[in-house]
C-alpha cells in the first residue's frame, strides 16, 4: 500500500500545484483535492487495518506529505494533520474508534490541542464548553480532538484529549493570515455538550506510550511516541515546502540572466552554487534525521522493547532542528532568487511564506525542545507531554 500511495500522490501533484494559488485565495483546501487525496489513500496510511487502514510506517507517511508540499504546502499541512489523527484515534478505546469509522472509514478528524475550553466531570463523562483555535482542515472533518484540563483526585489537574462530533460544535471562520492561508485553520466553538468518558485520552497514558486502543490495535506503529509522531507531522510539510522551493529555484535559475552582472547566467554564478549546495544539504539532513529517529523507534516497538528516553528526546531535538534547517534552506533560496522571489503568483514566494508560518507552531519552539535534550544529557529530570 505504501509505495502505491506515494505513486498515486505523485500523479496528483500537477493538479495540486495548479490549485495552489486558488487554495490560498479561498483560505481552504478545495474539496476536489481532499477527494483525490482520500482516493489515493493518504488519510488511511496510519489508520488501523481493522478499519481499512494501511498501518504504514510514519516514514512512508511523511514522504507522501513532503511530496504534496512540493506542490502546495497548505494542502500538505492539512493532509499531514488530518492524516496523523487516525494514529491517535487508534489509541482510544475501541468504542470511540467505532463511533468515528464504523459507518464510514474515510471519516476525518481535525484537532485543536490547546486546553482552552472548560471540562466538567458529570455522571458517565464530562460536560464541555469553550473555544479552540487553529483547527486546520476542520471544514473537511466530522469530528475533532480538543484539549482540556480536568481536576484529578490528587488536587492537581489532568490534560485530556477529548473526541467530539461535528454535531456538537460550530466552526467560526477567522482564518485571515499571511502564510498557510489555505489550511482553513478556523475556530471551533462549543456552547455545551456531553462527552462520554470513553471518548477521552489522558496525557499520562500518552507520555507512558500506552492507550486502551493498543488492546485491539497491536501493530508496533501504535507503540511509538506521540511526541515524535505529532511533532514530525508539523515538520514534514515544512521540509516539503523547502523541497518544492528548491525545485522551483533550480528551474528558474537555469534560465535567469543577471543584467547587473554583465549578462552573466545565474546558473554560472559560483556564489549561487554555494547557496544551492547549502540549501540541499540542510534539506537532506532534516529528512535523514527524521527518518532515522522514527525508524529506530519502530525497531524497538517491533522487538517489544521499551523505547529509550534518550531516543525520545533526540527525536524532539532533531524535529525542531529539522524545521530550522528547512527554514535556513528556503531563506537561502529566497535570497538567491532576487526580486523575482517576491512576485505573485510564485511558488518560491508562497513556499517561503508557508514555511515561515509553519515554523511558529508551538511544537517548533526550538529552545524549549533543545533544553529538554540538554537536561536529559546532564541527568536532570525531564517532564514534557510532547516527549
Amino acid at each position: 500500500m505504501t509505495n502505491k500511495v506515494l505513486d498515486r500522490v505523485r500523479d496528483l501533484l500537477p493538479a495540486l500545484r495548479d490549485r495552489a494559488a486558488d487554495t490560498d485565495l479561498r483560505r481552504r483546501v478545495p474539496e476536489q483535492s481532499i477527494r483525490e487525496l482520500t482516493a489515493a489513500g493518504v488519510f488511511r496510511m496510519l489508520q488501523p487495518s481493522r478499519f481499512g487502514g494501511g498501518e504504514s510506517s510514519p516514514v512512508a507517511f511523511y514522504a507522501v506529505i513532503r511530496a504534496i508540499a512540493t506542490a502546495c504546502p497548505s494542502t500538505a499541512w492539512v493532509s499531514s494533520v488530518l492524516g496523523a489523527h487516525p494514529w491517535q484515534l487508534a489509541l482510544f478505546p475501541l468504542r470511540a474508534q467505532e463511533d468515528v469509522w464504523s459507518a464510514e472509514p474515510d471519516t476525518l478528524v481535525s484537532s485543536s490541542y490547546a486546553p482552552t475550553g472548560k471540562l466538567t466531570p458529570v455522571e458517565g463523562g464530562f460536560e464541555i464548553r469553550g473555544r479552540w483555535s487553529f483547527s486546520s482542515g476542520c471544514d473537511h472533518a466530522s469530528w475533532a480532538f480538543l484539549g482540556a484540563i480536568v481536576p484529578n483526585d490528587e488536587g492537581g489537574a489532568e490534560y485530556l484529549t477529548v473526541l467530539v462530533p461535528r454535531t456538537d460544535y460550530r466552526i467560526e471562520d477567522v482564518w485571515h493570515v499571511s502564510g498557510l492561508s489555505g489550511t482553513g485553520s478556523n475556530d471551533i466553538v462549543i456552547e455545551n455538550a456531553f462527552v462520554p468518558a470513553y471518548r477521552t485520552y489522558s496525557a499520562t497514558e500518552q507520555a507512558d506510550l500506552r492507550g486502551p486502543g493498543q488492546e485491539v490495535n497491536t501493530a508496533p506503529l501504535y507503540r511509538i511516541s506521540f511526541g515524535a509522531v505529532f511533532s514530525n507531522t508539523i515538520t514534514a510539510p515544512i521540509i516539503g515546502a523547502a523541497e518544492g522551493a528548491y525545485e522551483a529555484h533550480i528551474e528558474r535559475m537555469r534560465e535567469r540572466v543577471r543584467i547587473s552582472y554583465g549578462g552573466q547566467k545565474a546558473a554560472e554564478d559560483p556564489f549561487a552554487h554555494v547557496r544551492v549546495a547549502r540549501a540541499a544539504s540542510e534539506i537532506d539532513a532534516a529528512i535523514l534525521q527524521m527518518e532515522r529517529n522514527i525508524s529506530e523507534q519502530l525497531r524497538y516497538a517491533e522487538a517489544g522493547e521499551a523505547i529509550p528516553f534518550e531516543l525520545r528526546v533526540r527525536s524532539r531535538r532533531d524535529q525542531v532542528r529539522g524545521t530550522e534547517r528547512a527554514i535556513e534552506a528556503i531563506d537561502l533560496l529566497f535570497d538567491n532568487s532576487g526580486g523575482h522571489s517576491i512576485r505573485k503568483p510564485n511558488p518560491i514566494e508562497r513556499h517561503w511564506r508557508d514555511a515561515h508560518a509553519g515554523s511558529v507552531h508551538v511544537i517548533n519552539d526550538v529552545e524549549r525542545a533543545l533544553v529538554l535534550y540538554g537536561r536529559n544529557a546532564f541527568g536532570l529530570p525531564v517532564t514534557d507531554r510532547m516527549i
